[in-house]
């Protein structure tokens, strides 16, 4: 089970990729995660990937692709994976197809007031990282992660200008992508609309349908 989770930000794909991961026995893959721990390591590429990070600079396609190439590679990769924010470009998908197969891709979908209410009432804990909304999951006590105790803040590209930015950016630079899955007869159409456990038993039954004999 190779699957790539594909949407705009706060369509959710990031919690259900987890849950997903979970429920399936594989691994979630955020390239996101792996670059941070790549630029842990006393390795000479965790140090170019650091270095390229404090400059606040995006990592170069090829670096990405080489880092996730040594991490489908591990074993708990072996039944399969979830990829959840990659690829974003045309030119990152066509490296991804030279390293691995993907099953197929799930196109997760919401109206923009939904992303728009999800994003820009989005708080996150400073310390775990925990993600709570004002709206639809409400922290028990205000300005207080459930899970840490630590505090909650809403980031910068959380707010409402930035937030537009950031939609029109993966419109131009990730939608691309819904057309190139389609085109391979990869990608299926995912209504992410609604509350959590009801969107997460839509997903399960659409993955225990799509690929019965690989769960």
């Amino acid at each position: 089970m190779r699957l790539i989770f594909l949407g705009p930000p706060a369509v959710g794909k990031g919690t259900h990729a987890g849950d997903a991961a979970k429920h399936y026995g594989i691994p979630k893959i955020s390239t996101g995660d792996i670059l941070r721990e790549e630029a842990k390591k006393e390795t000479e590429l965790g140090r170019k990937v650091k270095e390229i990070i404090e400059r606040g600079e995006l990592v170069p396609d090829e670096v990405v692709i080489e880092i996730l190439k040594e991490r489908i590679a591990q074993g708990d990769c072996k039944k399969g994976f979830i990829l959840d924010g990659f690829p974003r470009t045309i030119e990152q998908a066509e490296a991804l197809d030279k390293i691995t197969k993907t099953d197929f891709v799930v196109n997760f979908q919401t109206s923009h007031e939904t992303l728009m209410a999800r994003m820009t009432n989005r708080l996150t804990c400073k310390k775990c990282e925990a993600i709570f909304n004002t709206l639809f999951v409400k922290p028990k006590k205000e300005g207080v992660c459930d899970y840490c105790g630590g505090e909650l803040y809403q980031r910068e590209d959380q707010k409402p200008d930035v937030v537009e930015k950031r939609l029109e950016v993966y419109r131009k630079e990730t939608e691309p992508l819904i057309d190139y899955y389609r085109k391979k007869e990869l990608l299926v159409d995912f209504n992410a609309e609604g509350p959590k456990a009801v969107v997460s038993k839509r997903l399960f039954k659409l993955l225990d349908d799509k690929l019965p004999k690989e769960v």
